[in-house]
């Protein structure tokens, strides 16, 4: 729970009430938003002045700025106590792909005036790379091998340099900053949040043999790690926003096809996959880990509502 005491000094009354900015507030964001609890103000940053209503009928501020146009965000400084950031890195093309300009941006504009006490960034398991099926904790090596998670890498070390460098003398004061490195997200109410259109179009699963281990989180129990991490995360610490689930891909859309009644997917060896499946999902399938999520249940005290992805799927 957050604290009593404001992050904030002496700053006027009427500045003393947490206040959440989120960044990238799509259906994660918004559900981080709705958990927040009513003793909190959630501000949101939007880059589209026609999301504007829609998040203010939530009960979000919304604020204008694009993190691709960093003069825009200056207005930013100052204004949160905590801070989540779920937006994506650009995609490829950028000539540095391999670096995160919008998380430097923000981080940036957060410094201008006094920091954020707590800041959690919603990184990606792709970080791990191939882990050849292993289990997986948060001391474990980086080896990301597709831009889009060496871009990923780039972020996390951005943010545990700002939780660093805002720290005052003997430690103290600053921004607490965790990363919670995220699976597969996936919940009934989200869009394209199950397995259900995927096995309508009968898309092929890698056989038995060349199947790989895949990990996924419930969006509402991923919005609660957050602020589990936003109120109790140790400074500069990772957490695997992971459930408790042990599937391999292709088990895992079986499951989901006996749940809703539909033949189970296809099953191809990984010699024939490339010219069967999307290159997207081709990434996806050459990787294969399984993921510890010990330290977010023990040191968050996170208790999930969807342990397994069989009681999220099904409720």
């Amino acid at each position: 729970m957050p604290s009593n005491q404001s992050p904030l000094g002496a700053r006027p009354a009427r500045f003393r009430r947490q206040r959440l900015l989120i960044v990238g507030c799509g259906d994660v964001g918004q559900r981080v938003a709705r958990a927040a609890g009513p003793g909190v103000r959630v501000l949101a940053l939007t880059s589209s002045p026609a999301r504007i209503p829609a998040l203010r009928d939530q009960g979000i501020t919304p604020l204008t700025g694009n993190l691709d146009a960093p003069a825009t965000l200056r207005r930013l400084a100052g204004l949160a106590t905590h801070v989540v950031h779920l937006a994506p890195p650009p995609g490829d093309g950028h000539a540095q792909w391999w670096r995160d300009p919008r998380t430097q941006a923000l981080l940036r504009a957060l410094r201008l005036r006094t920091a954020p006490a707590a800041l959690v960034y919603g990184s990606t398991s792709g970080v791990y790379g191939d882990c050849a099926g292993a289990l997986v904790n948060e001391t474990a090596a980086l080896k990301a091998s597709t831009p889009r998670a060496q871009r990923r890498v780039d972020a996390e070390a951005l943010v545990r340099h700002f939780g660093r460098a805002t720290l005052g003398g003997l430690g103290q004061g600053g921004t607490r900053a965790s990363i919670l490195r995220i699976p597969g997200i996936y919940a009934p109410d989200r869009e394209g949040g199950t397995p259900r259109a995927r096995l309508l179009k009968r898309t092929p699963v890698l056989a038995a043999a060349d199947d790989v281990y895949t990990n996924h989180i419930h969006a509402d129990d991923l919005a609660r790690a957050c602020l589990a991490a936003l109120w109790r995360g140790r400074p500069q610490r990772v957490y695997n926003a992971s459930d408790d689930t042990r599937l391999k891909m292709g088990d895992y859309f079986d499951l989901a096809a006996d749940l809703y009644g539909l033949p189970r997917p296809p099953r191809v060896p990984r010699s024939t996959a490339q010219a069967e499946l999307p290159l997207v999902l081709l990434s996806f399938m050459s990787e294969s880990r399984q993921m510890d999520n010990t330290r977010l249940k023990n040191e968050l005290r996170l208790r999930l509502w969807y342990p397994t992805v069989h009681t999220g799927l099904a409720g």
